[in-house]
C-alpha cells in the first residue's frame, strides 16, 4: 500500500535526536531550528521525558475516560499553576484542530449564536469548524463552507467593533501570534480593546496558543504580554513534546454539561505522563526564561543582518523563540541550502517567510551557530 502524499518531503531520514540536534540515517548532524512545527518544547529525547513515558507504559498505557485518571488532574493542577490559570477548567484531547473545534462548539453552546470572527491569514486547523475559521480556501472543502465566518484584518480594532456591535457574533478566535500567516504579532492595545469589546457583546474570546504558547514567547502564553485573560485558550504542540495531545482551558463562565464534549484517547495515561514531564522540565530548567533570553538575542542579531541586507530581507519579526524572516523573494531554495549545505532545519510561512520555532532549550551558542551559518548564504 502506498502512503497518501500530503506533504512535499525533503530527502532526509531523521532517525535520532537530542536537545536541539537531530541525525539522519547517514550519521549527519543537523541543528533543529523548527522543532517539528513547534512541537519539541523541551528538546529531543530529554532523559526525564523518556523515563516518565517508559515508566508509565510499563504500568498502564491506556484506559477509557469512564474511570478516574488521577494523572489528568495532576496535569490540570500543574498547568494551572505554571500558566497563571489555576481558576480555569481543562479539557484534554489530542490535536490542535480538535482543541479549536471544541472551543468553538463551547462558545456556540454558551450563547446560542453561529457567527464567528477570525483574522485574515489565520490558521486554526483542518477539521470542520477549525478549517472554516482558517483563511485558506485551498484547504477548505465545499462541505466546510457554511458562511459562519467573517475574516477581518489583524490589529484593525474598528473592524472588529463594527461586527461585534451587530449583536450576533458567537466568538472571536485569534492566534497569540500568527504562525502559518507569517509570524504576525497582534498589538497589545488591539488585544486589550478586543477583549473588552467581546465582553461587552457577550461574544466568547478564544486565544489559539497552539503554536505560540507553552513558554515560546518568554511568557507562558503570548497573549499574556498584553495582560488579558481570554474566555478560552487552546493548546497543543509543545504540551506533549511529540506525544499527540492538546487541551482547552475554559473560564468559569462555562458550566460543563455531560454529553456536549467527549473523547476516546484524550488525556490518556501516556499522554498525561508526557505532559507532566514537559511541565517538570520547563519549570526546573527555566525554559520560559531561556526562550526570552535566547529569543531576544536571536531576534536582535537577525534584525542587524536585515539592516545590512535590505535588498534580500524585508523584515525580521517575532517574540521569544517564534521568529519570522521575511524575504523580498521566495525562500524555497534558501531553505534547501540551509538544510543540505548548512545542516539547519527551518520552517516556512507562505512563500517568502522563514519560520524559526526551535526547542525552548536552544542555547545562546546554538543560536550563534545558526546566525553564522545563515550569514554564509547571504
Amino acid at each position: 500500500m502506498k502512503l497518501f502524499e500530503v506533504y512535499p518531503l525533503f530527502g532526509i531520514h531523521v532517525v535520532k535526536g537530542k536537545g536541539c540536534r537531530v541525525w539522519d540515517d547517514q550519521g549527519n548532524e543537523y541543528l533543529d531550528l523548527y522543532g517539528g512545527h513547534a512541537v519539541i518544547a523541551i528538546g529531543h529525547a530529554h532523559p526525564h521525558y523518556v523515563e516518565m513515558i517508559s515508566r508509565q507504559v510499563a504500568r498502564l498505557g491506556f484506559y477509557s475516560n469512564s474511570v478516574v485518571n488521577q494523572l489528568q488532574q495532576e496535569v490540570a493542577d500543574r498547568l494551572g499553576r505554571i500558566s497563571g490559570y489555576d481558576d480555569y477548567q481543562l479539557f484534554l484531547i489530542n490535536s490542535g484542530a480538535e482543541a479549536n473545534e471544541n472551543a468553538l462548539k463551547l462558545a456556540s453552546f454558551y450563547n446560542g449564536r453561529k457567527r464567528i470572527l477570525s483574522v485574515n491569514n489565520a490558521f486554526h486547523g483542518r477539521t470542520s469548524l477549525a478549517v472554516e475559521v482558517t483563511d485558506n480556501p485551498a484547504i477548505s472543502a465545499p462541505v466546510n463552507s457554511n458562511g459562519h465566518v467573517t475574516f477581518l484584518p489583524l490589529n484593525d480594532i474598528d473592524a472588529f467593533k463594527t461586527e461585534l456591535a451587530k449583536g450576533d457574533v458567537c466568538a472571536v478566535i485569534i492566534e497569540g501570534i500568527q504562525g502559518v500567516g507569517g509570524i504576525r504579532v497582534p498589538d497589545a492595545r488591539f488585544l486589550q480593546e478586543l477583549s473588552k469589546v467581546c465582553s461587552d457583546a457577550d461574544a466568547v474570546l478564544i486565544l489559539d496558543e497552539i503554536q505560540s504558547g507553552y513558554g515560546r514567547t518568554g511568557k507562558f502564553f503570548a497573549h499574556q504580554h498584553a495582560g488579558i485573560r481570554p474566555d478560552i485558550i487552546t493548546v497543543a504542540k509543545g504540551i506533549g513534546n511529540g506525544f499527540p495531545m492538546s487541551g482547552v482551558l475554559i473560564s468559569s463562565k462555562f458550566w460543563p454539561t455531560y454529553g456536549q464534549l467527549g473523547t476516546t484517547f484524550g488525556g490518556n495515561h501516556l499522554a498525561c505522563a508526557a505532559a507532566i514531564a514537559v511541565l517538570d522540565v520547563i519549570t526546573k530548567e527555566h525554559l520560559v526564561e531561556n526562550a526570552e533570553t535566547v529569543g531576544t538575542y536571536l531576534l536582535k542579531e537577525l534584525q542587524n543582518i536585515q539592516v545590512t541586507h535590505p535588498e534580500e530581507i524585508k523584515e525580521v519579526r517575532g517574540c521569544g523563540l517564534m521568529i519570522g524572516i521575511e524575504f523580498n523573494k521566495p525562500i524555497k531554495e534558501l531553505r534547501k541550502r540551509l538544510l543540505f549545505e548548512q545542516h539547519v532545519f527551518t520552517g516556512a510561512s507562505g512563500t517568502n517567510v522563514i519560520r524559526l520555532l526551535p526547542p525552548l532549550c536552544l542555547s545562546l551558542e546554538e543560536a550563534q551557530v545558526f546566525i553564522d551559518r545563515f550569514q554564509r548564504l547571504l
